[in-house]
């Protein structure tokens, strides 16, 4: 007998012991760190809303696709979606059915998409970069955003402008006047654009900008037609923040021999064996480094270190945006010149230099902005 009571104690310890290992919680399916097992190789893909070939924002991505693989060994894939909005919401969902561990999406306009679906599958994680979702409105546990500090980068791409417009450079005039080519009147374009003029007056109070926006991200036609009028009209420099379309902004640059700041990916470097002519004149690039931001934020997941079910916002101290300093930086800008714009660098990343953003700005105050450089 005591022996059957024995066996009967054992049996219910281990039954016991089995039910507390199936109650354990996987964080996988919980916000939280998202901790990686060291040997685990993960599946991360990225969907592009619209294609790429921008030689700016898109890319940058697909680059920190390239970055992910060779340093973390995972798998990555990325998906060109189009421009066609349809199809958006269908591929994230599509994707979501898959075997894929960490999905990827960037921009405002992925955003609600996001918010529906990630919620639908617990067990994925989702990052969106350029934007963030609501957090407040529960079940994005799941879900990490990184947004920019874009008008940092920006503030120092403007200072530079102001300082061009009024040098001795050979495609320089007189009038202290600068360009911004937008693709849309968005808030983060307009986040660009505020750092841009607000450096272009740290320089120089009386400097205006021409601003433009073509209303789309891939017609580059447009972009050189605005782009040319603006140079017309005494613009020597101008800024392109529109992605595939702010292609034509060097297009008109290069027939009128006017200077460019590039956006989100080195354009000179992009351009320097293809189309050296084009190169010449992009002074620098504003860089938003969605491809180190990209990389960060799955080193961080893999050491457990993500925390998942918020965001962050990154900016000149986190290398997540710069100016690029490649050799035509160093070529066309002066030495005193390269040095100003390095000390304005420190003073924004020390909090000397405190750059207003477009993000939550009241419309007034923005469009009173815009109005004081006509």
């Amino acid at each position: 007998m005591k022996k059957i009571v024995s066996l009967l104690v054992a049996l219910v310890m281990m039954l016991s012991l089995g039910l507390v290992g199936c109650g354990k919680t996987d964080d996988k399916n919980n916000g939280g760190s998202g901790n990686t097992a060291s040997g685990d190789k993960l599946k991360v893909v990225t969907l592009i809303n619209g294609n790429l070939g921008d030689k700016s924002f898109f890319d940058s991505a697909a680059n920190g696709m390239k970055l992910i693989e060779e340093k973390l060994g995972y798998e990555t894939k990325v998906i060109e979606m189009g421009f066609d909005k349809t199809k958006w919401e269908p591929t994230l969902q599509d994707v979501s059915e898959q075997d894929w561990d960490v999905i990827i999406v960037g921009t405002w306009e992925m955003k609600e998409y996001l918010e529906k679906i990630a919620p639908q599958y617990p067990d994925k994680k989702y990052m969106i970069f350029d934007s963030t979702v609501d957090f407040a409105k529960g079940d994005l546990g799941n879900v990490y955003s990184i947004e920019y500090k874009q008008n940092e980068a920006s503030f120092i791409g403007g200072a530079l402008a102001a300082r061009v417009t009024t040098s001795n450079m050979e495609g320089a005039n007189p009038e202290k006047k600068i360009g911004f080519l937008g693709a849309m009147d968005s808030p983060v374009i307009n986040d660009f654009l505020v750092g841009y003029i607000e450096g272009a007056q740290y320089i120089d109070k009386d400097t205006k900008v021409a601003i433009s926006y073509v209303g789309n991200f891939e017609d580059s036609a447009k972009g050189k037609e605005m782009s040319l009028a603006q140079y017309n009209q005494g613009v020597d420099i101008g800024f392109n923040v529109a992605g595939q379309a702010g292609l034509g902004q060097l297009d008109a640059a290069k027939e009128v021999k006017k200077y460019v700041v590039g956006v989100d990916s080195d354009q000179y470097a992009l351009f320097a064996e293809s189309d050296p002519a084009k190169a010449a004149l992009i002074t620098t690039s504003v860089l938003k480094r969605v491809d180190n931001s990209l990389l960060r934020a799955l080193e961080l997941m893999k050491d457990g270190k993500l925390e998942f079910g918020k965001g962050e916002v990154l900016g000149l101290k986190e290398q997540a945006v710069e100016i690029a300093e490649n050799e035509n930086y160093t070529k066309i800008l002066s030495e005193d010149l390269r040095k100003e714009l390095n000390d304005i660098k420190e003073k924004i990343i020390k909090g000397e230099i405190k750059v207003e953003s477009a993000l939550g700005m009241d419309k007034a105050k923005l469009d009173a902005l815009k109005e004081s450089v006509k």
